[in-house]
């Protein structure tokens, strides 16, 4: 008879003679074959024995204490699982039949690899340290979902900054691709070609794509997640896409407060290591029905999550919290948001430039929505760049440059 023994390091196999074996015999069968001395196990058919912690959580599980106990009283027959709770490390003696999991010599099963590679907890700590909103720029996010949009529908962007060596991710400026918001779901409509002018600009600046910042909807205020299903599977794309350790992923939403007005709310995390993983390799369900629970994320194989065999995972076990600060960038954020409602024209630019004018040229195009409509407007896409990088290095503007703009503003 065939028994499965689940340990910490997956699922491994005893061999025994029949359900007449005495748990004695069982022990020892298990000290020969897998290396772990009978003073050092404690088995029992509850799955909960492999959450304890303390000696005092073992004496709990009773129903395997009994070395005289024959295993067909437990009703154990081939192919049934045991957990088994052991302290210390595994020693391997030449010659034994097998092996702990994973080790050299041993032909691991497909359970074992699902049992080593499935195991979700939570991840304690993030890679970064920080997240730190430029405050024009966080501001001109929320004011739009907030006071336009009403918070009635979904909307996105990619936030752009740079990473300390510490790991604290500086948000300076947040661009938003065309998309297409509803009430429980965010399209985001990628321009390649939009999105290079955008990266290159970027470049110039000193900044680079730093993580993901959405909403969620007034509706969604009756859930009790933090992430639906349906927003895991998208903070996970574009985190493993982005290949960055420190990425973050920012939702904002409304929440009532304690006098029953709502706030606008901001909170920052991290996908876990393991959620991303997961993504790379396949694992999450992407169709969802209309009864599907959004606080859960469904998976195409089981998992193991404390201790059970799942199909279905608690979405706040895949984020980690980020603490978010803020700060005074060297941009401006008052130029018009480009694949918004209110286009930005060459009489907007005229009417941005007026209002600037006592500022040197440089300060006057310090904004990186200016920049993208710049660069966006009449082939001046290439030449951006070298304006970007004026505006981080605080350089003057070469004067070819200052009156192309000057001249295209005042065509309007």
């Amino acid at each position: 008879m065939l028994l499965r023994i689940r340990s910490r390091d997956g699922l491994e196999r005893v061999q025994v003679g029949g359900p007449h074996v005495l748990i004695s015999q069982l022990k020892a069968l298990i000290e020969s074959q897998l290396q772990i001395p009978i003073h050092n196990q404690t088995l029992s058919t509850d799955r909960n024995l492999l959450l304890a912690k303390t000696p005092a959580d073992l004496l709990r599980f009773t129903d395997m204490s009994d070395p005289s106990r024959p295993l067909s009283s437990l009703n154990l027959s081939h192919g049934s699982v045991i957990f088994l709770y052991y302290q210390g490390e595994r020693t391997v003696r030449g010659g034994a039949p097998v092996c702990p999991a994973g080790s050299f010599g041993r032909k691991m099963t497909m359970d074992d690899l699902i049992a080593k590679q499935t195991r979700i907890t939570r991840q304690e700590s993030p890679h970064c340290d920080s997240v730190s909103f430029d405050r024009d720029s966080a501001n001109a996010f929320q004011r739009y979902v907030n006071e336009t949009l009403a918070f009635a529908v979904k909307r996105g962007g990619f936030m752009y900054g740079t990473v300390s060596e510490e790991g604290r991710v500086e948000v300076d400026f947040i661009y938003e691709p065309p998309q297409q918001g509803m009430e429980d779901d965010l399209i985001l409509l990628r321009d390649p070609e939009e999105e290079k002018l955008v990266d290159a600009i970027a470049a110039g600046l000193g900044r680079k794509r730093v993580g993901f910042i959405f909403t969620q909807t007034i509706m969604q205020d009756k859930k009790d997640y933090n992430f639906s299903n349906k927003e895991v599977l998208q903070a996970a794309e574009l985190h493993a896409e982005s290949g960055l350790k420190e990425w973050v992923t920012v939702v904002v939403k409304l929440e009532a407060n304690e006098d029953g007005d709502a706030d606008v709310h901001f909170e920052a995390f991290q996908m876990s290591d393991m959620c991303v993983k997961l993504f790379k390799e396949g694992w999450f369900v992407t169709e969802f029905g209309e009864d599907d629970d959004p606080k859960l994320s469904k998976m195409k194989k089981e998992v193991v999550v404390g201790g059970k065999d799942v199909k279905e995972v608690d979405n706040d076990f895949f984020l980690v919290v980020v603490k978010i600060i803020d700060h005074q960038g060297p941009l401006s954020s008052t130029f018009p948001i480009e694949n918004r409602n209110n286009l930005a024209t060459m009489r907007t630019l005229k009417n941005h430039l007026d209002r600037t004018k006592s500022l040197p040229f440089v300060k006057r195009i310090a904004d990186f929505h200016l920049l993208l409509f710049l660069a966006m407007s009449h082939g001046l896409g290439s030449d951006v760049p070298a304006l970007a990088e004026c505006v981080s290095t605080e350089t003057a503007v070469p004067e070819g440059y200052q009156l192309l703009i000057e001249s295209m503003a005042n065509t309007s």
